[in-house]
């Protein structure tokens, strides 16, 4: 029995089925021992890809999701994910090869100091030194990735120590510690006391299963109050007396918590990492009634059965996060692609959204509401939509996954149409291609004038075609009437399906 052998049961072990990779030398060890599993590898076309991936498949299963990348560059570019998944709070475990244990600091091969560049991006980054560890340090893994506030965590797998032979033994069996129960009874009077409360989930919290009668918002974008999603949710903002945060950073996306934003509001903040807590503490001052470190799902279940808040304040919050901007366009515009995928997304069975992108991620966020969704998150990355498409297909096999991405945001992994064709992993790609950055063509137009525009402009490239090329059903749609005909194709084709839809791109809706 091997070290990649040990690595191999214990991922079995945890439950996982599926693990996104791209091969290297140092890693080839583990994917030999990964056929004596059941675990899948879907073999991607960049570490990234492999990172938001798992991050997607995550997001959609609740699981942990897994990536295996090699080490040097592939470790390096496996970076960013652990940037989005930290953000947007989603357990992930990247897993990374490494140099030989017995050549540090003789300058091997891609030996460099892996747990000092990913410990600032995750919760726990480890490099494993001896066989033995391996069973107990991924189990470890496992629950510090889930645990308090949910995010990625590291673990380097040195050469030598995959390698590395080891008597048979039984699986490592982690201690069972039943979690204590949270401890509500402050935050559930405040909530019976408050007029207007509400209750802010971070973008890895759960809401309880009956949440209608709570006035509870899920806050997963960088834009805060302007997010589009929300409607005109920013506007309520002055006339909360309580705002209960769980596992929401008390960050840019609410203002810091500033007193003129906030001006009536007392606090109680529920975070289960303690920098969080903190930074809460020193923004809010004298205004938080209670800091609590605690899990922040563990206190959201609590609510279930909860009622809080008149029934006049929960209409107006209902009525202000429905509330979208009217936009008379003609033609074929952001918004009119994305209200007609919102009317076929309406009618599938069980539909998953992603959205992805600047000014056009912003109009799919605004107008195509689901019961499931991803976005790209409160860390503001672009670029993973196809990526997250090819992790919730698989997170979930029977659900509609529909993926709106901008042409700028559709170019970072567009080569991993070739893996969702290879591995037979079907969805929608819908390209809202408005021929720019239109994200960062509003911004010189706000900031310098339309006569400093510059830069931002891209071709006619035919994404339809390119997808084609790579194994997809590619599709080209130029008018308002062809969108509903091509969705419709798109659901009986086999394997992934790209819409090269031109449009005249809008600026992003205002709430």
């Amino acid at each position: 029995m091997r070290g990649a052998d040990l690595v191999a049961r214990a991922l079995a072990g945890a439950g996982v089925k599926t693990v996104f990779t791209l091969s290297g030398n140092q890693i080839m060890s583990v994917f030999d021992a990964l056929l004596d599993t059941d675990i899948r590898l879907v073999h991607t076309r960049h570490e990234a890809a492999a990172g938001f991936m798992a991050e997607g498949h995550a997001r959609l299963s609740g699981g942990v999701g897994v990536a295996l990348v090699t080490a040097g560059a592939g470790l390096g570019n496996a970076i960013t994910p652990l940037i989005t998944a930290a953000a947007s709070q989603t357990p992930l475990l990247l897993l990374s090869g490494d140099s030989p244990v017995a050549l540090d600091g003789r300058g091997a091969f891609q030996e460099m100091p892996q747990i000092a560049m990913t410990e600032a991006l995750t919760k726990w980054s480890v490099r494993i030194t001896d066989p033995e560890q391996v069973e107990p340090t991924l189990a470890e893994a496992f629950e510090r990735a889930r645990a308090g506030q949910p995010g990625p965590v590291h673990v380097a797998l040195p050469d030598d120590v995959l390698k590395a032979r080891v008597a048979p033994h039984a699986p490592f069996a982690p201690p069972t510690v039943a979690a204590p129960a949270p401890d509500t009874a402050q935050m559930l009077a405040a909530l019976d006391a408050a007029e207007q409360p509400l209750i802010l989930l971070g973008p890895g919290v759960a809401g309880p299963a009956a949440a209608g009668n709570l006035p509870l918002v899920r806050m997963q974008s960088p834009r805060g109050r302007k997010d589009p999603a929300l409607g005109r949710f920013g506007a309520l903002w002055a006339e909360a007396d309580l705002v209960v945060v769980l596992g929401k950073p008390v960050d840019f996306s609410l203002g810091f918590g500033a007193e003129e934003l906030w001006p009536r509001a007392r606090w109680i903040t529920v975070h289960g990492d303690p920098a969080e807590a903190a930074r809460a503490r020193r923004a809010l001052g004298g205004r938080l009634v209670a800091g609590i470190e605690d899990d922040p799902a563990a206190h959201a279940a609590a609510l279930a059965g909860v009622a809080a808040g008149t029934g006049d304040w929960l209409d107006r919050l209902t009525r202000a996060l429905s509330a979208r901007a009217e936009v008379a366009s003609e033609g074929l515009t952001s918004a009119t692609l994305c209200r007609a995928v919102a009317g076929h997304v309406a009618s599938l069975p069980s539909p998953v959204v992603i959205a992805d992108g600047g000014e056009f991620g912003q109009w799919a966020q605004a107008l195509v509401p689901a019961p499931r969704r991803i976005i790209n998150g409160v860390s503001g990355v672009i670029g993973a939509g196809i990526c997250y498409a090819i992790g919730a297909k698989l997170a979930d096999p029977q659900a509609d996954v529909v993926l709106l991405m901008g042409d700028g945001t559709a170019g970072f992994h567009f080569t991993e149409f070739e893996t969702a064709a290879r591995e037979g992993i079907g969805f929608t790609a819908i390209i809202g291609n408005d021929r720019r950055w239109n994200a960062e063509h509003a911004l010189q137009l706000r900031d310098y004038g339309a006569e400093r525009t510059h830069g931002c402009t891209l071709s006619d490239a035919r994404y339809d075609r390119a997808a084609e090329a790579l194994g997809a059903t590619g599709l080209s749609v130029d008018t308002v009437k062809d969108v509903a005909a091509a969705l419709a194709r798109a659901r009986t084709a086999t394997g992934p399906v790209c819409l090269d839809v031109r449009i005249d791109g809008l600026l992003a809706p205002e709430p």
